[in-house]
């Protein structure tokens, strides 16, 4: 039931209603492995959609706890190792690990190129790079060992699907180190404006106690079945998800590709009950089960974030799976969720808002030019002060100044408005983002990349509204001396450099583009010249 407020101004106190444990990922683990150690904690679903291993409690906490040890013997607490791979079982085990022995997690998207990764382990100071050998025809042993070399502080390239070999390659330690709640946990990378990640440095504490309140509000217990689509790279699959589970002592199924005719019938087979997926994958699930139907009448709850939800495509999800829908918004700075809609919320209010905040989370809309809060349902920054905001940015204080204020609040980047009840609605967007299938990108890191083609002389990245992924990339370039250009070539351009997520899919030459009195250029009149047939898309030849 959702916070009875009546506030006078944009601002949301923190609600105590719940409390914040002060518990660490691996004491956590213990807990709930001395109240259900023989139930299933973790079962493994491959690529083709076929169940593998599974893990009890008691098994899941064993292994991770001799994992933690070898790790021990071979690393000292605070060193930073980065996980390379999708979803898998190792993935949650060595999650445990190196909670258990203080070792940072630094989290890295399996499909980033030579020059991405590199620059996540460099700039991070890992001291280990754990990978697997491929995904998805990506060769990610033979760009992780060419990322690597000449990586001083690396000191070991490591099969992440070997894990059970690390404990007899090298003397383990005898005990674990003591862990506290506001070490770091993760190194999550956000792009950056500046076209450089910045590394989100989170705490035991923030990511425990954000999946915690995340899961209450969902009502999950100990007898759901959860399906982790989400990415384990990703705050979302991780944190939310998996830190969700591990604290109601549900079972967790991980999915290692998201195919939506997989899902659906992992739904059937293991009477799923909850899934946490971004608009896109629902839109595809719908899709789905349009072509051939499953029993799907386990689903009691959908969740949705990182883009915003149609409220046409919440309603189909509610008349096609007969379940409750909680929209949900936050970032990775946060740990990730700041605002969360409740169960028993209106079709109005989880259609068009984003809901109250998490408890113990302040919450306030301020302006842009003053800081101050603004009034109701004015517009301005959300900004959040709570448990859950990041330590900081990785080695990187000037970007963490700029975050967060001398006052404690973090400035999400994230126009909006509250209304006297504490809902929250999105109405834009400060930062220079464009959010494609929930995921976010920034246009300086494709910018950056496409300025060093040699016949590229400007170049513009813009977010262009599209039904299935809330936003797609638009490029815009002219190019030197007007000189003609290949979009295939500017295309493989970007994919020798960039994952393909961040590949633009529209392409338009200019003349000339329109720009501010300083010179810049006005990003948001090209959006709107393109929606209204100014620019005509160049074909892939």
């Amino acid at each position: 039931m959702s916070y009875e407020v009546q506030l006078t101004e944009s601002y949301f106190p923190a609600q105590s209603d719940r409390t914040i444990r002060k518990v660490t990922l691996g004491e956590q683990l213990r807990e709930t492995t001395k109240r259900y150690p023989e139930k299933i904690a973790l079962v493994e679903i491959d690529i083709d959609g076929l169940t593998g291993r599974s893990w009890t409690y008691r098994e899941l906490l064993s292994t991770s706890e001799t994992l933690a040890l070898a790790l021990a013997g071979r690393f000292t607490p605070g060193e930073r190792i980065t996980a390379w791979s999708p979803n898998t079982p190792e993935w949650v085990i060595i999650e445990f690990a190196c909670a258990l022995a203080g070792i940072v997690i630094v989290t890295a998207n399996p499909a980033l190129q030579f020059r991405e990764l590199r620059y996540v382990i460099e700039q991070s100071g890992s001291v280990a790079l754990f990978l697997v050998d491929e995904y998805r025809g990506n060769p990610m042993r033979e760009i992780g060992i060419e990322a690597c070399d000449g990586l001083g502080a690396v000191r070991e390239i490591i099969d992440l699907n070997d894990l059970e070999k690390i404990p007899n390659s090298a003397e383990p330690a005898r005990s674990l180190p003591t862990v506290d709640c506001n070490d770091p946990a993760m190194i999550q990378y956000t792009s950056g404006t500046t076209g450089f990640p910045k590394g989100a440095v989170l705490s035991h504490q923030s990511l425990l106690n954000n999946a915690r309140f995340y899961a209450d509000r969902l009502e999950v217990s100990a007898d759901h079945v959860w399906a982790n689509i989400m990415p384990m790279f990703h705050t979302s699959g991780c944190g939310m998800v998996t830190l969700g589970c591990v604290q109601t002592g549900c079972k967790m199924l991980i999915v290692k590709l998201f195919d939506p005719n997989v899902v659906c019938r992992i739904i059937e087979e293991h009477r799923v009950s909850t899934i946490l997926g971004v608009p896109t994958m629902l839109v595809a699930l719908l899709e789905a089960l349009q072509k051939e139907p499953v029993d799907v009448s386990s689903l009691k709850d959908f969740s949705s974030g990182g883009a915003m939800v149609a409220p046409e495509l919440i309603r189909n999800i509610q008349r096609v799976f007969s379940c409750r829908f909680s929209t949900l918004y936050g970032q990775t700075e946060t740990s990730p969720v700041i605002t969360q809609n409740f169960p028993d919320d209106s079709i109005d209010n989880v259609c068009h808002t984003i809901g109250q905040p998490l408890p113990q989370t302040e919450v306030s809309i301020r302006c842009l030019e003053s800081n101050k809060v603004v009034g109701l349902d004015g517009v301005g920054e959300i900004c959040v002060r709570a448990y859950c905001n990041m330590i900081g940015y990785h080695d990187n204080p000037e970007a963490t100044k700029d975050a967060i204020d001398d006052n404690g609040w973090l400035h999400t980047g994230d126009l909006g408005t509250m209304d006297a009840r504490g809902y929250v609605r999105i109405t834009g967007r400060v930062k220079d983002m464009i959010i494609r299938g929930g995921e976010n990108m920034f246009p300086t890191e494709i910018e950056n990349i496409l300025m060093e083609h040699p016949n590229i002389a400007e170049v513009a990245v813009v977010g262009i509204p599209d039904e299935t992924w809330g936003e797609v990339i638009g490029c815009f370039f002219r190019t030197e001396d007007s000189k003609p250009i290949s979009v295939r070539i500017l295309h493989d351009f970007c994919r020798d450099h960039l994952s393909p997520q961040k590949t633009p899919t529209i392409w338009c030459r200019v003349d000339e583009f329109p720009m501010t009195g300083s010179r810049k250029i006005q990003k948001f009149v090209i959006r709107d010249q393109f929606l209204d047939g100014v620019y005509d898309p160049l074909p892939m030849e």
